[in-house]
Formats: C-alpha cells, structure tokens, sequence
C-alpha cells in the first residue's frame, strides 16, 4: 500500500507531515514521491491566503486526476475554513482537522479498514523520498495574538496555546539524531509562546523566554546535532536578557526570522501588531549586537486595508534601512471572519501586484549582497543535494546563516565530500536558490 504527501503552508505543517508519514510506516505502509501512482494522496493544506486556498485544492484536484482510484484525504488548516466547499469537492474523499493529524492513520484505517489489506492496491509505482539532513520539529502549537488578518488563530484552536513539554521534546531531539539528522528547526505557530502553558501566565512577555531558553540549552547537549534553527519568533521576545543566554549556546544557528508585515506604523497598529518600527529595528541591533553578521530574515505583507502610496514607500524605506538577509512579501488576501476583512478601504489586485513586485525586486538585491559577502571566506557547509545552476551541477547545501553554497562536482567528488555531513570549506559559488 503505497501512500503519498504533499505540504503545503509553514514549517509547523512541515512537521507535521514528517509525523503523518512516520504513522503510516508504522503500520507498513510504502511512503512514495507526491508525483507518482500511489493508493492514497494526503495533502497537508494551508489557509493562510485566498491564493493558499486555491492552492490546495489544485494539489487535490491533482492527486484525484494522477490515480482517480486513489483515496485523496484532506488534512489541515483549509479543512478547517472551507466549510461547505469541501463536502461539495468531488476530489476529496475525506478530511481531518488539524487536531485530527496526531492520529490520522488509525483514524483512516478505522474508517476504510480495507486499507489495511496488504494485497489492496490501485496502481503500480516505484521510489522512496531519500533521506534529509535536517528534521522539523514542532514544540508549540496555537496562537492568541489574533493579527486582523490571520485566520490562524481561530483554525488552530481559537488562540488555545499548547507546548510540547520539555522532556518529551528533548527525547525527540535525540531520536532525531539517531536517525541521522545533523540539525533540526525548531517550530511553532507562535514559537515565543513556548511554555506559557506550564507557567499559567498569559502574556508570553513574561516568561522572558525561558521556557524556550531551557528547552534549547538541553538540546543543545545531544550528541550528534550539530545544528539548531529556531523558526520564526515574535520581535518582542527578542531582549538583552534573552540573546546574553541564547549566544551562549553555540549549536544555535545566528538565523532569525523576524516577522514584521509593514514598516509604517499606522499600518501596523491596523494588523494589531503589538509594536512598533522604532521597537522591531532595536531588536535587530540587538541581535546584531549579539552575534556576528546574523542572518535576519522577514515578512512583509503589502496591500493591507487602507495602505496608501505613502505608507507603503515608508515600509520600503524602513526595510531598505534595515539591510536584511532576505524577506518573503505577501500580498494581502482577505480571510472571511477577520476583522481586516470587514475594513474599508480594499486595495485593489492591481496596486498589490505592483507593490509586490517592487519588494521582491528588493528582497533580490538583499539575497545577494548578503550571499556575497561569503564569497572567499571559509564557511560550515552541511552539505544536502545535488542541484544544477546555469548548465553546471553542484553539491549544494546551507551554512549556519541558511546561505545556499555550491562546490562543482568534480570538486566535491575530488575532496570526498559527502551528503549530511558538515565540511569547513572556502565559498566560490553562493546559489540563487
């Protein structure tokens, strides 16, 4: 039996996919590429957007149309918003929750317990996804800043916030590193928020990230990982008591992503935000303060109720002054049941369009003046895949700062380098992608 998986959305989904797949090899199920013949099709969805909805029922739309015997399950976030649109979608035969993930193999198999004939098959494929170097790993969950655009919170439990204790979590770090991992992410809908249910408090400010300071520094001990990338993480846990402990840990990759979505304040304060620009550059310098050439990376979203000309050159100027490693752009979409849905104001697909494009073209230039200051220098390369840039093939993968390098292959070869293994080399190819 031969079951396939296709993510879509964040690095929580990501996760969560991994221990989908990991239930379903369990019970001797065959995990194969998304794109070949397989019996089952599940598709890890995201709502985040209008263009995120549209993309996941495409991906459904298209496993149905790759096996039309298969059975195609729905799981995630866009199950949780469709509502009547899914029961009418003739391409899905049936869909699971986002708290319905943590079982959705059992749950499957209760519901068609044919599944669990070995000799039940639609169709003939070949091929299991190579190994990683780098595992996901979900230790919060939920969010309760309620941003007027986000559906999150209401998808993911209605601003409930959970944390995976800290034991439990550490035990997974080491099991990771028994499989092989050289590093692991670490993940959250709302990382900074990890542990505010152990503590009682309610404001995660008040933690001061300790919770996640002290889940950090016992992974930190497990022999074998090399590496640990925190996901992104909310601008106000960022403080000096936080960064004095957190540069301490050395296995901690200077890599931060720092969520912003507008550079102008009005704006931010009509996402409800929580802070202000003047507050989110200190906690860059801070960061720059800590560690050496850190790799700051954003999101920004453009097209927001009521964004004029004026504040969006604001949230340009601020980015361009912030000289940042690298930011994802959005263009707005409205989500049915937020409040930024129902303001004034809608700006118009054509003006997003061109806003985005102007900060995508930006987000270019600060990929590659910050991938060329590496050039000559001797980086920690974990190497990862082969890839193929302007007609010539590389053994690609990421140093601590997530910079993509390439050493040609005859070089790789001619030095010994090998996949999932970390080498002190000096950079002549930073990838664009």
């Amino acid at each position: 039996m031969k079951v396939a998986f296709l993510t879509l959305g964040c690095k929580v989904n990501f996760y969560e996919t991994e221990k989908m797949k990991e239930q379903f090899q369990k019970k001797g199920f065959e995990i194969v590429e998304f794109d070949r013949i397989a019996d089952i099709y599940v598709v890890n969805t995201c709502t985040v957007t209008n263009i995120a909805d549209r993309k996941s029922r495409q991906m459904l739309h298209r496993a149905k149309k790759k096996n039309p015997k298969a059975l195609v399950v729905a799981a995630g976030c866009y199950v949780e918003s469709a509502g009547e649109a899914l029961k009418k979608d003739a391409a899905i035969d049936i869909a699971f929750s986002n708290k319905e993930k943590g079982n959705l193999a059992e749950k499957l198999l209760d519901t068609f317990p044919f599944l669990a004939d070995s000799s039940f098959s639609t169709g003939e494929c070949t091929g299991i996804p190579g190994g990683r170097t780098r595992a996901y790993l979900k230790i919060q969950d939920g969010c309760n800043q309620f941003c007027t655009y986000c559906m999150i919170p209401y998808v993911r439990g209605r601003g409930a916030l959970t944390s995976m204790p800290e034991e439990e979590a550490v035990a997974q770090a080491k099991e990771l590193a028994k499989r092989g991992f050289r590093e692991i992410v670490l993940t959250g809908i709302h990382l900074s928020s990890y542990g505010i249910d152990f503590s009682g408090e309610k404001n995660f400010l008040k933690l001061k990230g300790e919770p996640l300071l002290s889940v950090l520094r016992r992974m930190s001990e497990v022999e074998g990982i090399n590496r640990i990338r925190l996901g992104s993480l909310e601008p106000r846990i960022i403080s000096e008591e936080f960064l004095a402990e957190l540069s301490k840990l050395p296995k901690i990759c200077p890599h931060f992503h720092l969520s912003l979505q507008s550079g102008c304040d009005t704006v931010l304060a009509r996402m409800n935000r929580h802070y202000t620009s003047v507050e989110y550059r200190k906690k860059v310098e801070l960061l720059r303060k800590y560690y050496e050439n850190p790799a700051i990376t954003t999101d920004v979203i453009v097209g927001f109720p009521g964004e004029t000309e004026e504040e969006f050159e604001k949230t340009r100027a601020f980015l361009q002054s912030l000289r940042l490693a690298d930011m994802h752009v959005f263009r707005y979409s409205p989500r049915s049941g937020t409040k930024a849905a129902a303001m004034e104001d809608q700006i118009s697909p054509e003006i997003k369009n061109r806003r985005s494009d102007r900060l995508l073209s930006d987000a270019g230039h600060y990929r590659e003046e910050y991938g060329i200051g590496f050039l000559g220098k001797k980086e920690q390369v974990l190497f990862e895949e082969m890839a193929t840039e302007e007609g010539e093939s590389y053994l690609t993968g990421h140093n601590e700062r997530y910079v993509k390098i390439g050493v040609p292959i005859k070089e790789a070869e001619k030095n010994g380098y090998l996949e999932n293994e970390i080498y002190r080399i000096r950079v002549t190819k930073v990838m664009k992608k």
